[in-house]
């Protein structure tokens, strides 16, 4: 591997150009016409334009994306979050055209990728899965048939679904006839793929994921957990680790749970595996995630590991070095989404100019961003201004120090989640580890603009 191209942008493309150069690897960097005075166009060694600002006709035109490393002589293509990052087409071209892939292969991007075959998987190696189909529920009444064996309330969820979309709660039966053609129809449009599959809906539920890590000879390793239940609609805003609902016992189950899935599918690079904990403490496989994730940098900084150079040296065919005893967790991490939103508006979008960008520093803090004093956010991707990760020796001290980062965080020009977390950060429920997914959800509903 002499030369990356980072099929993505954002803060994510200047993460991997950093571990790319910390590996002495070359970096490209590809970039729609929105996206020219972006970071990650300046700090690579190469960057080409791959198209308009609608990622249709650029960050997801795969013949756009290959062509860029047939002129740049490109021999490898990190996908990054989103975009293509799980899109097996796409990773079985890049394969086709000898180009390295840095991710799994494309078969176990496509056996994972897909539900319902997810779920299979899981079950065969005996990891704990909620109630639901076998695989693909293909109309209406097959639907109310399996339904009524685990009983309402139930999610009907698109086999191909992702960030959320293409599902749909059913409370009775009566419910479930609109709710199935509803999602049928949004999975058909959000991923020209229909099939949905039913799943019992686990009431007031906590989000928990495990970061695994596999070599191609067979090697692996589970990195701990990240609590990601502090959500809105299904996005992740605040992830922190390790999560205050896991004993040390419970850590080792979904541990290997995690690693015994992905070793079932063919699986190597890095990559996630959720799950959701119920009211009792039991846990229960969700999906997997076969891409570096978001919150990767929680468990970078939980655990000293840095998972982008690994995901590199596993690409390149370089054997693991490190034993699950080997893998210690020091302290406790908060990741804080610094999103270009208006929590006080239901969270609309913010997109403009930065005016000012003056992000905080000292121990204990670190910043994954790729923005800048002057840098406009355009309105055509994701509306992410920063990471903000904090570290502390407990929960409480880690709270302490998040508290004076958001403090120094100065932003102006568009409006930010900032005062959302500062808000949550004296919260007595999130203080006292008493929410579960439905929190922040409840607290819109209720009316809360996350002032004080």
């Amino acid at each position: 591997m002499q030369k990356v191209l980072i099929a993505n942008r954002g803060e994510i493309a200047v993460r991997i150009i950093r571990a790319c150069h910390d590996l002495g690897i070359a970096t490209v960097a590809v970039y729609s016409e929105a996206d020219s005075e972006a970071m990650h166009v300046h700090i690579a060694d190469e960057a080409i334009c791959i198209g308009e600002p609608p990622s249709t006709k650029s960050y997801l035109k795969i013949p756009n994306l290959i062509a860029a490393c047939e002129i740049t002589h490109a021999d490898a293509v990190h996908p990054g979050y989103g975009f293509l990052s799980e899109n097996a087409n796409f990773a079985s071209i890049c394969e086709s055209c000898g180009l390295n892939f840095i991710g799994p292969p494309s078969s176990a991007i496509a056996a994972l990728g897909d539900k319902a075959q997810a779920k299979a998987t899981a079950k065969s190696v005996k990891c704990p899965v909620i109630p639901g189909s076998d695989g693909i529920v293909s109309d209406v009444e097959g639907g109310l048939k399996e339904a009524r064996k685990f009983g309402f309330p139930i999610f009907i969820k698109a086999v191909a679904g992702g960030g959320g979309k293409g599902i749909r709660i059913a409370y009775s039966e009566e419910d479930f006839v609109k709710k199935f053609m509803a999602a049928r129809a949004e999975a058909e449009v959000s991923f020209n793929n229909p099939d949905v599959y039913l799943e019992k809906m686990i009431v007031n539920p906590r989000h928990v994921e495990v970061q695994v890590m596999g070599d191609k000879h067979g090697n692996y390793v589970y990195l701990g957990e990240r609590d990601c239940t502090i959500q809105r609609r299904r996005q992740k805003l605040i992830e922190e680790a390790p999560s205050p609902k896991i004993d040390e016992s419970m850590r080792k189950k979904m541990g290997e749970c995690a690693v015994n899935i992905v070793r079932a599918a063919g699986y190597y690079s890095v990559g996630t595996v959720e799950f959701l904990l119920d009211e009792e403490g039991n846990f229960y496989f969700m999906e997997v995630n076969t891409r570096i994730q978001v919150e990767h940098t929680v468990t970078e900084e939980l655990t000293g590991i840095d998972l982008l150079q690994y995901q590199l040296r596993i690409a390149r065919g370089e054997k693991l070095n490190l034993k699950q005893k080997d893998i210690e967790f020091k302290g406790h991490v908060f990741e804080f989404r610094i999103n270009a939103e208006n929590p006080a508006q239901n969270f609309a979008p913010s997109p403009g100019l930065l005016e000012h960008y003056i992000p905080p520093g000292g121990p204990h803090v670190r910043i994954d961003s790729a923005c800048y004093g002057g840098y406009r956010i355009p309105p055509n991707y994701d509306s992410m201004i920063a990471k903000l990760i904090v570290k502390g020796r407990t929960r409480e001290e880690a709270i302490r120090h998040s508290k004076r980062a958001l403090r120094e965080f100065h932003i102006a020009g568009v409006h930010t989640t900032i005062p959302f977390h500062q808000y949550m950060l004296e919260d007595r429920r999130f203080l006292s580890n008493d929410y579960t997914i439905s929190y922040i959800d409840n607290l819109l509903a209720e009316g809360c603009n996350f002032t004080r």
